[in-house]
């Protein structure tokens, strides 16, 4: 007979290890590859779509805007499906449907065909994030689990690091269309680990059908307080959003060609993987709202930082000695302006997440946190929109400017681009002051309440 006690000595005496079964370090290289490919494709879909495509700033920002915002939406429902399917088919058919995306995108420039592959894109990438996190929370127990998700949060941000890094030398050597068959050679490989390597797990958790689904989705857009909030905190993810919706224009624009915005936006991951635990642990005993205020607080001065090119170019001139390396002066404030985003993401992300989960009822937090990047489908499409008008306004594509114009006149399209930012600081300012009259509105129902 078994001893329960001896039993259950070895279970407390346990210790947290780094040993996990191979499909887990397999969800994890697969991770890695779709974030390379993803990142590498998507810092430039802007830039694709007007210089490739040939749309306008406007369309190109409002494409990749519901690109990016129906992706964040769109994998509570193709979580469903991988539950009916399995988890190894589900692989199959999210890296199925990336490589062919990807593969196509860089065939074909026609307009309609590019917005057709762009959705099978999007449908293919929105399994992902259900399907890998799930196979990771499968592969490890209460014991290993933290240090389980902070291997598949690593792998996300080197997966994010390597591709936007990768990318510069195929985009000045061989072409920007080329990056879409990176991409897709990339997808290509995991999509060779989930057929042969990997095997079909089962999930543990209940079914959840799409009824199931749409009444989460009900509930949290009919919770006052949780809907309040989250367009609040999308007021930073739409300055957020806009490393990617017009950093890139801006600094090819600007700078030149020979510039580099992919490793520009390496910035943000850097200081979100250096930073984010030692903030968390400061900020552990304050509130989830005194938390994202800091944050809050910190974005419009990330925008303002971004406005400040012309005035250090005004003081340095057009090359600033750093580490042996010559840096243009915007180029300088975008990596500012970047970095404060990234410390700002350090004190908002995690207690949002935090705090949303808190809202749902017993028994309902997965669908809940299925749905707690909502924030992000708001404010990529509401991001991309404006990207597209402030850049067509302030920082207009060249090939739209008048034919024969010298280098000064064309200079002159270009003075006032630093405008740009502004709008985003006032929406930043706006965010952080809506974030105090929520935190003292619901404080004091929260008082009145408990009266």
């Amino acid at each position: 007979m078994s001893n329960p006690i001896a039993a259950n000595t070895i279970e407390m005496t346990q210790k947290p290890g780094w040993k996990f079964p191979k499909d887990f370090w397999l969800a994890n290289l697969m991770e890695l590859c779709e974030r390379a490919a993803y990142y590498g494709f998507f810092i430039l879909l802007t830039v694709y779509l007007t210089d490739l495509v040939g749309f306008s700033d406007v369309m190109s920002g409002t494409i990749s805007g519901l690109f990016a915002g129906f992706l964040y939406f769109l994998p509570p429902f193709s979580g469903a499906i991988s539950d009916r399917i399995g988890f190894k088919n589900g692989l199959i058919v999210a890296f199925g449907l990336l490589t062919i995306g990807y593969f196509f995108l860089g065939v074909t420039h026609s307009k309609y065909s590019v917005l057709f592959f762009l959705t099978v894109l999007m449908i293919g990438a929105s399994f992902i994030k259900p399907l890998i996190t799930g196979t990771v929370a499968k592969t490890s127990d209460e014991i290993n689990r933290a240090r389980a998700f902070s291997i598949f949060y690593w792998m996300v941000n080197i997966g994010a690091f390597s591709g936007k890094t990768v990318v510069p030398w195929i985009r000045k050597g061989i072409g920007l269309e080329y990056i879409n068959f990176f991409s897709a050679g990339v997808s290509f490989i995991a999509l060779i680990i989930a057929i042969f390597l990997f095997r079909n797990l089962e999930l543990k958790t209940e079914r959840k059908s799409f009824k199931d689904i749409f009444n989460g989705l009900v509930k949290i857009l009919t919770n006052s307080r949780l809907i309040v909030l989250t367009l609040i905190i999308s007021g930073f993810w739409l300055i957020q959003a806009q490393l990617y919706q017009t950093m890139p224009k801006f600094v090819l624009r600007i700078v030149g060609q020979e510039a580099n915005p992919e490793w520009i936006a390496n910035v943000n991951p850097f200081i979100v993987v250096v930073f984010v635990l030692i903030v968390t642990q400061v900020m552990k005993k304050h509130t989830a709202v005194n938390s994202m205020l800091i944050g809050m607080f910190i974005m419009p001065l990330s925008a303002f930082s971004m406005s400040l090119g012309p005035w250090l170019q005004n003081i340095a001139g057009n090359e600033i000695p750093l580490a042996g390396l010559l840096f243009h002066p915007y180029t300088i404030m975008m990596v500012v302006g970047i970095s404060l985003q990234g410390l700002a993401e350090c004190f908002i992300s995690p207690r949002f997440l935090e705090y949303f989960s808190l809202q749902a009822p017993k028994g309902e937090e997965g669908i809940y946190l299925g749905f707690s990047h909502l924030h992000s489908f708001v404010s990529y499409i509401a991001g991309g929109v404006m990207s597209g008008f402030l850049l067509e306004k302030y920082c207009p594509d060249p090939n739209t400017l008048p034919q024969g114009i010298t280098e000064l006149e064309k200079a002159a399209y270009y003075t006032d681009a630093h405008t740009i930012w502004y709008y985003f600081a006032a929406i930043g300012i706006f965010s952080a002051f809506a974030l105090i009259v929520y935190k003292w509105y619901y404080n004091k129902k929260d008082r009145q309440l408990a009266a």
